[in-house]
C-alpha cells in the first residue's frame, strides 16, 4: 500500500464518515462483496454464505475468487481509493500493515453480547495474534490455521529399501534417506525450495533459532542458533540428491513431486485436498510425515513447524460496515467453522471444530496420515510478521537467492537479512 501520512489519513477517515449511507439494491436487498484468493475455498466460503443468507433472506453475498497476487493488487488499490470490498481475507503478513493506516475495522468486542472472553473461549492464542494488530485490539475474526508436514513418495522409498519418515527421525535420517533414494533410484531426495514458511523458516526454529524476538522488533538472522538452522537448509542444495533453485525457477516442488521426479518436499495442509483430487493416480503411493528433528539444537528440543492462520476482515468503513460485521461474526461461529472444515476449505480455527476438516477426504479410498497435522500443532511457532514484513519480506528472499546463485557466501547474505528487516522494521515503527 501507498504510505500516506497519519494526517492524511485521518482526513480521509473523516470525510468517509461524512459520506456513509446504507445501501439496499433495487431488490430491496443488501448485496455484499466477499473476495478470496483461492478458488479451492470458494465451495467452503459459499456454504458458510449459504447459510448465513438462510438465516438473512434480505442479504446477499457474492463470493469472488481471483489469483493470489490479483488479489493483493485489487486490495492495495481498493484501500487507496476507500472501496475496500465489504468482506475480506487478511493474511498476517498484511494485516498489520492495513491495521496500521486504519483501513480495517475494529472487531474487539464484536462478541460481547455473547461472552466478554468469546476469542479466549473459541480460538487459540496463535489465531488471536494473527488477528491482531499493533496496539493488541482484533482486526479480523479468525478463519482456520495450518502447518508445514514432510511429504514422501513411498514407492521410492521401498525401491531404496529406506523406512518411511517417523516421529523420531533428524535432518541426519533426512539427508541419508535422500542419499539412498537418489543413488538407488536415480530421483532427488528431499527438494529444498527457497521459500520461508514452507521452506528455512522451521528449520531455524529447530535449531533453537529465531526469525523475530518476542516482540517483532529485531531479526535473529545472525543468531548462531538461526545460522545453524539456514546453514543445513541451503546447504542440502550443494548435495547431487537436490534440485538447484535454476530447476525451481520452472518446475514447483509439488509438480516435480506428483510428476516423480523427487521423494520428499514440503507442504501445507492447506494444498492436501486439491492434490488428492488433481492427482488421483498418484493416491496410495503418497503420505505425509512430522517434520524432521534437529537432532542437535543450540536450545529447546528440535521440533518445530510453522504455523500461520488467516482472517475475515471488513473495511473499517465501509458503506455496509453493519451488515458486513454481522456477516463475519456469524464467520466466527462454530456452526460457520464447521461448514467450513467439512468443505475442506481449511482446518476451522474454531477449537473444537478442527476435526471437521478430515470430512473432506471421505471421498478418497487412499487415506492420509492427517494425525500428524493436528499433533504438529501441540509445538507449531506462529508464522513471524510484523508491519513492515510486505517491505521486508521479498527483500530477504532476494538475498537467499543471492547466495543459492553463489553471487555472495552465506553469512554476508545473512548479514544483509538482519539489516533490511532491522531497518525496515525501525522505519514503520517511526512512521507509527
Amino acid at each position: 500500500m501507498r504510505k500516506i501520512s497519519r494526517m492524511t489519513a485521518v482526513t480521509l477517515s473523516l470525510l468517509l464518515l461524512l459520506s456513509l449511507t446504507g445501501c439496499k439494491a433495487s431488490d430491496g436487498k443488501t448485496h455484499l462483496t466477499f473476495q478470496i484468493w483461492d478458488v479451492y475455498q470458494r465451495p467452503g466460503m459459499q456454504a458458510m454464505c449459504d447459510a448465513y443468507t438462510a438465516q438473512h433472506p434480505d442479504v446477499v453475498i457474492d463470493v469472488q475468487a481471483t489469483s493470489w497476487g490479483e488479489y493483493w493488487t485489487k486490495l492495495e488499490a481498493a484501500a487507496e481509493s476507500s472501496t475496500l470490498p465489504d468482506i475480506f481475507w487478511m493474511h498476517t503478513n498484511q494485516l498489520l500493515y492495513y491495521a496500521d493506516f486504519g483501513m480495517l475495522a475494529d472487531v474487539t468486542h464484536l462478541y460481547d453480547d455473547v461472552s466478554d472472553d468469546y476469542y479466549e473461549e473459541h480460538f487459540s492464542e496463535i489465531s488471536r495474534s494473527n488477528a491482531s494488530g499493533s496496539d493488541g485490539k482484533l482486526y479480523g475474526v479468525p478463519k482456520d490455521k495450518d502447518n508445514g508436514h514432510l511429504v514422501y513418495n513411498k514407492e521410492m522409498f521401498d525401491a531404496a529399501g529406506v523406512g518411511y519418515p517417523n516421529d523420531d527421525w533428524t535432518w541426519d535420517d533426512l539427508v541419508s534417506a535422500s542419499e539412498k533414494i537418489y543413488k538407488t533410484t536415480g530421483k532427488y531426495g528431499f527438494m529444498a525450495y527457497n521459500d520461508d514458511q514452507l521452506g528455512y523458516w522451521p528449520f531455524v526454529y529447530q535449531a533453537g533459532g529465531y526469525i523475530l524476538n518476542d516482540d517483532r522488533t529485531k531479526a535473529g538472522y545472525t543468531q548462531p542458533a538461526s545460522v545453524k538452522g539456514i546453514e543445513f537448509y541451503v546447504g542440502m542444495q550443494d548435495c547431487d540428491w537436490c534440485p538447484t533453485q535454476t530447476y525451481f525457477t520452472e518446475t514447483t516442488p509439488a509438480t516435480a513431486f506428483f510428476s516423480q521426479v523427487g521423494a520428499m518436499y514440503m507442504e501445507g495442509n492447506w494444498n492436501l485436498p486439491q492434490l488428492m483430487e488433481n492427482y488421483p493416480e498418484m493416491r496410495g503411493k503418497w503420505d505425509i510425515a512430522k517434520l524432521p528433528k534437529c537432532p542437535d539444537p543450540v536450545s529447546g528440543d528440535g521440533r518445530a513447524t510453522m504455523s500461520n492462520g488467516l482472517c475475515y476482515s471488513t473495511g473499517a468503513h465501509g458503506k455496509q460496515l453493519e451488515a458486513a460485521l454481522d456477516v463475519i461474526k456469524f464467520f466466527g461461529t462454530e456452526e460457520a467453522q464447521r461448514i467450513q472444515g467439512e468443505n475442506g476449505a481449511a482446518i476451522p480455527a474454531y477449537l473444537g471444530a478442527e476435526e471437521t476438516w478430515r470430512n473432506a477426504f471421505d471421498a478418497y479410498d487412499e487415506k492420509l496420515d492427517l494425525d500428524i497435522i493436528f499433533e504438529q500443532f501441540d509445538y507449531a511457532v506462529q508464522a513471524v510478521y510484523n508491519s513492515a514484513s510486505p517491505v521486508w519480506k521479498s527483500q530477504v528472499l532476494d538475498q537467499l537467492t543471492k547466495v543459492y546463485s553463489g553471487d555472495q557466501d552465506l553469512m554476508t547474505g545473512l548479514e544483509h537479512m538482519q539489516k533490511i528487516v532491522d531497518t525496515e522494521t525501525a522505519r514503520k515503527l517511526a512512521e507509527d
